[in-house]
């Protein structure tokens, strides 16, 4: 079993008459790079906050490393944390920027500049120290205030939506180089964002959060391909939901009645016949129906192609079915489909979730 390196203890907090945070029980491992998921609102940045120390929980205890630290200041826990907005001192070099914490400390000069060479050879700036934060692209900002929070070696390093400033092609090369520093360093890493692609491509595991209540917690591939709930489903990459009513429920095969249809799908949970709920189909996880791929095929809908659009690796269609429905499919782009003809898609059981709000 790892480590537990934070862990958090029926944690809520409220602004008034408002709940940020709800109950919030939760363990995060040694060495881990987690990240809180959600919407605007559902509570990952205040939980953030209070693990950092800029917030005190109204309710419940929030431990590291076995110890409550809910009532100690920020400059008193191991951790550092990074922003969107770098904060970085104008008037001072990046190695002075890089070497402020560490001279606050007292550590002696000597010390502090080998720390800082260290760091600015983690984050690959080498050769820009002596230059000032107005001189850097956005990227190597936010890399110079990356290497300031990691110059103490904390224990936990926060990051508060980072990357939020950086265009997409930074954005996306950044995750890389983040994701390669925690591993290489060991540190365990708490992340939040908004953006869920952003949370799949990084995280060990992912914190959806809603309205201040754990949604799911899992790897992103199990929010991915097993989502807890409709709203899990919905927020996680793009899928298809129909909605209909259980005839057949119990663990695994689930059939549902939607419309005059019945389809299939799993679910990880027991469902009573009569339920409402909804059958999760990724757009990759649709095929046309007799191509190879696809079978056996144990769900086949007839629809009309209204939009096909074709993006290189594949072909992304809008099929409308009957009952006024309709699905997004993503094909190979080898696949053959004209607007404005009828078709017949298909998916597996297996691939298809059955959810529940």
């Amino acid at each position: 079993m790892p480590d537990i390196d934070v862990r958090l203890e029926r944690v809520s907090k409220t602004f008034g008459d408002a709940m940020a945070v709800d109950d919030l029980s939760l363990e995060i491992s040694t060495g881990e790079f987690l990240t809180f998921l959600g919407a605007s609102g559902s509570g990952k940045t205040t939980t953030l906050r209070m693990i950092a120390g800029f917030e005190r929980p109204t309710a419940g205890e929030i431990l590291m490393a076995g110890s409550p630290i809910s009532e100690l200041p920020p400059f008193k826990r191991d951790i550092n944390t990074v922003f969107q907005h770098y904060a970085l001192f104008p008037h001072m070099s990046v190695r002075e920027n890089i070497g402020y914490g560490l001279r606050m400390k007292g550590v002696p000069r000597h010390e502090r500049q080998e720390q800082v060479s260290r760091a600015l050879r983690m984050v690959r700036l080498e050769e820009l120290g002596a230059r000032a934060p107005r001189q850097l692209s956005g990227g190597q900002q936010q890399r110079v205030a990356l290497a300031r929070a990691l110059v103490n070696r904390p224990r936990l390093l926060l990051l508060d939506e980072p990357l939020g400033a950086l265009d997409l092609k930074l954005r996306k090369e950044m995750q890389l180089e983040l994701k390669h520093l925690q591993t290489q360093l060991g540190i365990t890493f708490i992340y939040v964002t908004h953006d869920q692609e952003e949370a799949l491509a990084m995280s060990d595991r992912i914190v959806l959060l809603r309205q201040g209540r754990i949604e799911q917690v899992g790897t992103p591939r199990e929010l991915y391909d097993k989502p807890a709930s409709r709203y899990v489903a919905d927020f996680i990459g793009e899928t298809n939901l129909i909605a209909g009513t259980v005839v057949e429920g119990g663990l695994g095969q689930v059939v549902l009645q939607a419309g005059k249809r019945l389809l299939r799908g799993k679910s990880d949970r027991e469902l009573e016949p009569g339920a409402q709920a909804w059958l999760s189909i990724r757009p990759e996880a649709i095929g046309l129906f007799g191509e190879d791929v696809i079978r056996p095929a144990q769900n086949v809908l007839e629809g009309m192609v209204v939009d096909a659009v074709y993006l290189g690796s594949l072909i992304r269609i809008h099929v409308n079915l009957p009952d006024d429905g309709r699905l997004v499919a993503h094909l190979p782009a080898g696949s053959s489909v004209h607007l404005g003809e009828r078709t017949m898609i298909t998916w597996s059981a297996e691939r298809a979730r059955c959810v529940t709000d």
